[in-house]
């Protein structure tokens, strides 16, 4: 947000240095993010005077160019100028010899002696362009008779310099987005540290209203979404533009001035923070001004001359039953101030911030007024907002209040009452603070103080802040205030012992994350609000969408991991960084008559397996370099015994489902090309899928035993069989397990190999077998009768051939 220096010190009952504003802003949570020099034209004028032109000659060897004698008080110059229109007697402005102007649209020239044509000149008779003043450039600029011979151009136009702070606010903070809001801040840092109390400078409205019959009536049929509606009719307004102090502060903090009404709203908007709206008020024929929601469907047009339909949620201002007004965001192109406008209307209103935030997300339109809406504003100054901008406008506009001012207040919002227990400020600041300094912080930012005891403080919030729920929000305005360099921090430290109920969740992750790590994973955190334009129909079934989402393109809480890792790995492809293994933690968002959320571990693999080089190539991961990592991931978190089902063919692509003592732990899926294609992913991609609190559990279960290391040796056979085609090595692995033999180590796939000499619909499997007997060493004849009892076994259930 933008602060003007020169506006702010209007409202503050002493001047303070630039540097030292910003060091108070900061201190209490203003932060300034920076502060820059304005001015409203480039280059100030600086060096640029007023003259006249004595005589003005054609040049004697150019017909566009004339040689001038110029006066500028102090001196007179000779000047070629090419402008058709100079001519002598002409007030002026010069930029003579060492002086820098900067044109609009071209960079900045410093004049110097220069020879046109022979002649030489001695600086330049200036364009209005030409020094920044505005875009024409037809002539000279000539000044009126009456212009000050060498008065310097900067005075005589009045040049407005300013400083502008960009304040980087909290959400929370709507009390601090005017000028007032934050004076009052600082004010209240400077009764605190300077032991005297400060008062903000507030703007002065002595305003007399005509008793009698309002001429408007105002009817509240929304009372949930506007709790509060002021108005007042003004007539015989002037619509002109604003005078050269109001465009300047307008124009310093990014306002485009437009006409004196619609700048005196956006004013009052900087100054205070309540948003105001003014209607033509011909244009509000029935006379009633009533704020309802209308059907959905209902056209309105806006003034953009853009044509809405609205939703039966949109708070609308309607005359009777026509929409001319979107509640607090946009008025529409009917009712709007124009330089026609004789008589206005003018609103100041409290909506609800969700019912505003709602419909400027739907509709797209983030006008300030929604900004502050959204926000909260303060219910308790409507009125003098109104008051405060009828003011500028009788003066400005030369209007005249036409009727009372019109106040519908239903239901009277009451201040939030709060109990602050001074040990609770000591445990939660870390700073003892007398009771005393609590009150004058407290009093400064205009809270109420109700009772006192020697523990505890009883305080009324004021409606300007919102954001104050909690003994713990006072805590932060009194910390915010004293500032946080002022606590002190203990030069001794003392830890409590404490236990953790996640302890052993957080123990797995870090053993999970250490262990993807050191296989070339990286990890990866992706948003958990998702686009849902990335899922399919089907998987946004039971989906929890946001209904105020901050973007359109953040409208769902993320339903899947799969699509979201699919965004990262797209964008780092398209930037030639294809080489990827990823991982996460995160979780996804459900409803089913209730909201749920269930946490994974994730992992995505589309790198290369191994590295290429002059002994080997590398080649691209698969499901079964996934398959294997994942094995070596659960083994190491002591999970070993895992099965897999059978592939099916799912719409994300092909599937197996992980399984520990039929306990369902996740997926490893092969994505499906089109689900790819949707990501612009041209290469393969495996996503594995954990339940994480399946996967904690199971980790928990297992015992880790420790045994002694075997000192005998261990004995390894190869076997080579042929089986049918249609056999899966997880059939065979089945079997081995079922035979539960003492000393069978462990076993593993090291070879498959087809060829028409086997057979048709055969294939080759060689499998290594490891045997250990931690008591006495193993012999050929031991082992030879398990390798028997192991083929048997084979021949008999799967048909297998022992290949010779």
């Amino acid at each position: 947000m933008k602060i003007s220096y020169n506006w702010l010190m209007e409202y503050l009952p002493e001047k303070l240095e630039r540097q030292k504003l910003s060091e108070i802003l900061t201190s209490i949570g203003l932060e300034v993010e920076s502060l820059e020099f304005y001015e409203n034209i480039k280059g100030s004028l600086n060096g640029l005077v007023v003259g006249k032109i004595l005589t003005c000659e054609q040049h004697p060897n150019a017909d566009k160019l004339k040689v001038t004698t110029v006066d500028i008080k102090k001196e007179v110059l000779q000047i070629v100028c090419g402008a058709p229109n100079v001519a002598a007697e002409q007030k002026v402005i010069v930029a003579p010899v060492e002086t820098t102007i900067y044109p609009i649209n071209n960079s900045p020239v410093t004049m110097k002696v220069a020879k046109i044509r022979g002649v030489e000149s001695f600086g330049m008779i200036c364009a209005e362009d030409e020094v920044g003043l505005s875009d024409s450039h037809t002539g000279i600029y000539i000044l009126p008779d009456d212009a000050e011979l060498g008065e310097p151009a900067s005075k005589y136009f009045n040049i407005y310099k300013d400083w502008i702070y960009e304040i980087g606010l909290t959400p929370n903070r709507m009390d601090a987005m005017s000028h007032i809001g934050v004076a009052k801040d600082v004010c209240a840092w400077l009764s605190y540290h300077n032991n005297k109390t400060v008062k903000t400078k507030l703007p002065v409205t002595d305003i007399k209203f005509e008793e009698g019959e309002n001429e408007f009536e105002v009817i509240i049929e929304n009372t949930n979404d506007c709790k509060r509606y002021s108005g007042l009719h003004i007539k015989n307004v002037t619509i002109k533009e604003s005078p050269a102090w109001l465009r300047n502060f307008l124009i310093a903090v990014g306002h485009r001035p437009i006409n004196n009404i619609v700048d005196i709203t956006n004013f009052i908007l900087h100054e205070t923070g309540q948003p105001l709206h003014a209607f033509d008020a011909d244009a509000l024929t029935s006379k009633k001004v009533i704020i309802k929601n209308l059907p959905e469907g209902t056209p309105f047009q806006t003034l953009d001359n853009v044509e809405r339909k609205l939703c039966n949620k949109d708070l609308m201002i309607c005359n009777n039953d026509e929409p001319v007004c979107i509640a607090g965001i946009f008025g529409g192109v009917d009712s709007g101030v124009t330089s026609e406008t004789k008589n206005i209307f003018l609103e100041s209103a409290w909506f609800n911030p969700s019912a505003v935030r709602y419909t400027s997300l739907r509709m797209g339109l983030r006008t300030e007024a929604a900004i502050r809406f959204e926000k909260g504003v303060d219910i308790s100054g409507t009125v003098n907002a109104l008051k405060r901008a009828a003011s500028l406008i009788i003066k400005i506009a030369d209007g005249k209040i036409a009727g009372d001012l019109i106040d519908v207040y239903p239901v009277h919002v009451e201040k939030k009452i709060i109990t602050l227990k001074y040990d609770y400020l000591k445990k939660l600041s870390g700073k003892s603070y007398e009771p005393s300094s609590v009150k004058t912080i407290l009093a400064a930012l205009d809270f109420e103080i109700l009772n006192e005891t020697n523990n505890a403080l009883t305080v009324a919030v004021p409606l300007s802040k919102s954001d104050i729920y909690l003994p713990a929000d006072i805590v932060e305005e009194i910390v915010r205030i004293d500032g946080l360099d002022n606590i002190e921090i203990s030069k001794s430290i003392t830890i409590t012992p404490s236990t953790q109920d996640n302890l052993l969740s957080e123990q797995l992750k870090e053993k999970i994350s250490q262990v993807l790590t050191g296989f070339g994973f990286n990890e990866i955190v992706t948003n958990s609000i998702a686009n849902s334009k990335i899922f399919t129909e089907q998987r946004l079934s039971n989906s929890v969408r946001l209904l105020n989402n901050i973007s359109a393109d953040l409208d769902i809480m993320r339903p899947e991991m799969l699509e979201t890792g699919l965004e990262i790995l797209a964008y780092n492809i398209n930037r030639k960084n294809n080489n990827l293994n990823f991982f996460e933690f995160g979780k996804t968002y459900h409803y089913n008559k209730k909201y749920s959320e269930t946490e994974y571990v994730c992992f995505w693999m589309t790198a290369k397996n191994g590295t290429q080089g002059w002994r080997q190539k590398s080649g691209l991961s698969d499901f079964f370099t996934a398959k294997g990592i994942l094995k070596s991931l659960l083994s190491s978190v002591n999970i070993a015994d895992i099965e897999f089902s059978e592939t099916q063919n799912k719409e994300s692509g092909i599937q197996q489902n992980i399984f520990i003592d039929k306990f369902n732990l996740g997926t490893i899926t092969k994505i499906d090309t089109n689900l790819l294609e949707k990501f612009d992913i041209k290469q393969n991609v495996v996503f594995v899928e954990l339940n994480y609190k399946n996967l904690l559990s199971a980790n928990a279960k297992q015992e880790i035993i420790f045994k002694e290391i075997v000192q005998h040796p261990s004995v390894e056979r190869d076997l080579a069989l042929i089986v049918n085609k249609k056999i899966k090595y997880s059939n065979i692995e089945n079997l081995l397990k079922q035979l539960a033999i003492p000393f069978l180590q462990q076993f593993s796939l090291f070879d498959i190999f087809e060829s028409e000499k086997i057979g048709q619909d055969k294939k080759s499997l060689a499998i290594n077998f490891t045997f250990l007997n931690s008591e006495k060493t193993l012999t050929d004849a031991e082992v030879n009768e398990v390798m028997e009892k192991i083929v048997k076994k084979l021949e008999y259930n799967l048909n297998a051939e022992i290949r010779k």
